[in-house]
């Protein structure tokens, strides 16, 4: 069997390529198999049983160098490029059973954390890491941020809750998109990487991810966070354009640009977005 490498980063922590055994578990990590939420992807395709628990899984092909194992808030996904067999799939899930269950656990505390938005005039949420407010200004002809953290919106007073959000959705897609060209132009130059073309996502179980071809994809929502994470993002996924895996080489690609890459990844780990519901 091949050893498949995680290539993608995910809103928690890639599988390790060979898990040692955890001497130092949290509370969180040992939760007894009656007190974790079942494990149940809503577009599960295949299923399998990992340390006892039966988990539904999505399963999909990709054009990637090795298997993906992501688990976020919908659940399981895993993806593998076509010349890897639904077997070296399963033995690779039996490999990392202990490691999905125990994110699958984190992932259910961190869900009890996650704030909801009110989407209406006054309500609050994160840009850059700091707060602002959303106001309905229907004399305004487009949205934009004003001093003091004031996100003006161009629409009625009496605009509906789906209306602002996807207003304010437009407005930090557009933004975002701006940003991370910005740093991906910054910090390629540094790495001697060229990237092609960057795609915004909506994942739920990952930040961004890289192509070999230099295609970048980074989740939108990174333009909530401070300016730190979403650059530790970004050089992560230039760094895959020198190196497709997560090696020592690799690493030491992203420690060239970002001295402080751990610290800063342990920060972007522990973030929680709020719920766009």
């Amino acid at each position: 069997m091949r050893n498949p490498l995680q290539l993608v980063l995910d809103f928690l922590s890639p599988a390790p390529l060979h898990p040692a055994p955890r001497t130092d578990v949290s509370p969180v990590t040992t939760l007894p198999k009656s007190e974790v939420a079942s494990l149940t992807h809503p577009r599960a395709n295949r299923e399998t049983v990992l340390e006892g628990m039966r988990v539904s899984y999505l399963f999909q092909r990709a054009r990637r160098r090795s298997i993906g194992f992501v688990v976020g808030p919908d659940g399981l996904e895993v993806r593998a490029p076509k010349w890897v067999t639904l077997k070296e799939v399963e033995l690779g899930l039996q490999e990392r059973g202990e490691w999905v269950l125990r994110k699958w656990a984190e992932v259910q505390e961190r869900q009890k954390n996650i704030r909801h938005i009110e989407w209406a005039d006054g309500a609050s949420l994160d840009y850059l890491g700091s707060a602002i407010h959303l106001r309905l200004s229907p004399e305004v002809g487009r949205s934009e941020l004003h001093p003091g953290g004031e996100l003006k919106l161009a629409l009625p007073l009496n605009a509906e809750a789906s209306q602002i959000r996807d207003a304010v959705q437009a407005w930090l897609m557009r933004e975002a998109r701006v940003l991370f060209e910005l740093r991906l132009n910054f910090f390629a130059p540094q790495m001697g990487v060229q990237w092609r073309k960057l795609s915004l996502s909506n994942a739920g179980s990952r930040w961004g991810s890289a192509r070999i071809d230099g295609a970048i994809r980074l989740n939108w929502r990174l333009i909530h966070l401070k300016p730190e994470a979403i650059d530790y993002v970004v050089v992560h996924e230039l760094a895959h354009l020198r190196e497709m895996n997560h090696s020592p080489a690799f690493w030491k690609v992203v420690a060239e640009v970002l001295p402080d890459h751990v610290e800063r990844r342990k920060a972007l780990q522990k973030e929680n977005l709020a719920n766009w519901a």
